[in-house]
């Protein structure tokens, strides 16, 4: 489904991104793991277009995305969940929701039934502002607007960070849920390695704007994963 093909990235004259490249399959989770400032975030907003590549390809299935700004990748069926979530604090629950409607045919402008099954807060809280939700609802938002646009790649960026662990037990089977159903590839970004680690069916490591190994979870070996991930 997503396939990163040595791509580089500059922030100016700095080079945040070298050679990377990522494939991520349909009913797959492929977790991306290292320490901070590595590079994981600027891979993800290369991934939804939210900063333009100086090199390589990415591509969405048959389609070349490389190009395209975030909302058309949005309507091709990229999702962003991002890091600190983004919420809109001033509206609520329900409009929050509702602003993932912005991709999808007229057709498909509702909230689907599934994300009240996985996230049952939000139905209770559909009339609160998002700014008074706490940081573990308003992670279960995030994702849930994600989900309102049908994604065919969702792509999330450290969903347990600041989140208590009984949310992020919750975040943790509905993403094996949404595996479990075939329909979307999803990129993990995430430093709790054992919760990423036990969620992968895949993943690759990031050193220096670079990816230094990767490969399948079934030949993962942990003490070699762990060395990049020490301070």
């Amino acid at each position: 489904m997503l396939n990163v093909e040595g791509i580089d990235l500059h922030y100016g004259a700095a080079k945040a991104l070298r050679g990377v490249s990522l494939t991520a399959e349909i009913g797959q989770v492929t977790a991306v793991l290292g320490r901070n400032g590595v590079g994981k975030t600027s891979l993800m907003r290369a991934i939804v277009g939210q900063q333009p590549i100086s090199k390589g390809a990415i591509r969405l299935g048959d389609q070349d995305i490389s190009r395209l700004a975030p909302y058309d990748r949005a309507r091709s069926g990229v999702a962003f969940v991002p890091q600190g979530r983004e919420i809109f604090p001033l509206l609520t629950v329900k409009e929050n929701l509702e602003t993932g409607f912005a991709p999808c045919r007229r057709a498909d402008r509702y909230v689907p039934g599934e994300i009240y099954d996985l996230f049952p807060v939000l139905k209770d809280m559909l009339h609160r502002r998002g700014g008074d939700l706490s940081g573990g609802q308003q992670q279960q938002l995030a994702i849930g607007r994600a989900l309102v646009t049908r994604p065919r790649l969702l792509v999330l960026d450290e969903p347990t960070e600041g989140i208590q662990p009984s949310i992020i037990k919750d975040i943790g089977r509905a993403i094996t849920y949404l595996r479990s159903k075939g329909e979307m590839a999803i990129v993990l970004v995430e430093q709790y390695f054992e919760w990423a680690r036990d969620l992968c069916d895949a993943y690759a490591v990031m050193d220096r704007g670079q990816v230094v190994e990767a490969g399948p979870r079934s030949g993962m070996v942990e003490s070699e994963v762990r060395k990049w991930l020490s301070v």
